[in-house]
């Protein structure tokens, strides 16, 4: 159970890390709390349900991790479990809501993004996984 907290001493991860923090954080906080002129939490799991089949207890569960994976990345705390919960989140939001409107983002307004945005997203989690925290991270202290 030690890989979890396992990490190397680069540098590279902690930009890695805060990078999917901040996005996270307030594309969550846009979700759940309504901030940015997001629709807030019961609008936001409906709109999963009904257009996108996602139960709401498994929506729920994809918040949480978006929100609380936001801040463990912050500090560097449990960096490979929350890498894999936003790795599978941003994964499943690529090719539910995006892989059918190609690569690109929209180029016009009311155009529907593709996955250029998410993919990146995913392969940012994809990399904490496998490389863990880094340095300045909670999991590089308690590995040690």
């Amino acid at each position: 159970m030690t890989w979890i907290l396992e990490t190397s001493s680069s540098y590279s991860f902690v930009f890695l890390r805060l990078g999917l923090a901040v996005t996270f954080f307030f594309h969550s906080t846009q979700q759940i709390f309504g901030w940015h002129g997001g629709r807030g939490l019961k609008a936001h799991l409906a709109n999963w349900r009904d257009r996108q089949g996602i139960p709401t207890p498994i929506g729920a569960l994809g918040l949480f991790i978006e929100f609380f994976g936001s801040l463990a990345l912050l500090t560097g705390f449990l960096t490979r479990p929350f890498a894999l919960g936003l790795a599978l989140f941003i994964g499943i939001a690529m090719f539910k809501s995006h892989v059918q409107h190609g690569f690109f983002l929209a180029r016009r307004p009311g155009e529907h993004s593709g996955i250029e945005y998410t993919l990146a997203l995913f392969l940012m989690a994809a990399a904490l996984l496998v490389g863990g925290g880094g340095a300045l991270s909670v999991d590089g202290l308690l590995s040690r």
